[in-house]
């Protein structure tokens, strides 16, 4: 009888392991502003290219150098400048190959894990209702807050720091 047990076991635990596989990346699902700002760095940088010139490489490394050195660049968009510069031939080389941006980005994100930790700062419209701002997590609320330069002491608890947030919407991020 356990050698019947032994036997089914052996057969059964490679199923379960297969079909445990696509439940597992199913609850891992994508973040919707992963590798957001490469990704629209990159959307910036293509459009910069000449439609004929998409593929070759000096001209990409190009359009990223123009892109980069141009004026009128947020904070979060010259940091990801920072980081894409010295490796512009490995921005470049998929990009010729015309691989979508955020394959792209996830390939360089082996090289540098801060490429698509940068991210937009979360918005929040002045007319926000409390029950708005409670939705979001206390790590976006501490963003918002520290993108507007406000300290927010003795917040402890969800409520004080949505309170805060509440108290400094008239300030711009």
């Amino acid at each position: 009888r356990r050698v019947e047990l032994l036997l089914e076991m052996r057969v059964l635990a490679p199923i379960i392991a297969m079909l445990a596989l696509p439940m597992a990346a199913l609850a891992k699902a994508a973040d919707p502003t992963e590798c957001e700002v490469c990704i629209a760095v990159l959307n910036s940088v293509d459009g910069l290219i000449a439609k004929d010139k998409k593929n070759d490489l000096p001209s990409i490394e190009a359009g990223i150098d123009k892109y980069c050195n141009g004026g009128g660049l947020g904070p979060k968009e010259k940091k990801m400048c920072y980081y894409m510069e010295p490796i512009k031939r490995s921005v470049a080389q998929p990009f010729s190959l015309k691989m979508p941006k955020d394959r792209v980005c996830k390939r360089l994100k082996k090289d540098n894990d801060a490429i698509c930790d940068v991210k937009f700062a979360v918005k929040v419209e002045a007319a926000a209702t409390a029950e708005d701002v409670t939705k979001l997590r206390v790590k976006q609320l501490k963003t918002i807050l520290n993108d507007r330069g406000v300290e927010c002491e003795g917040c402890l608890e969800k409520s004080d720091f949505v309170k805060r947030v509440l108290e400094t919407a008239h300030m711009d991020l």
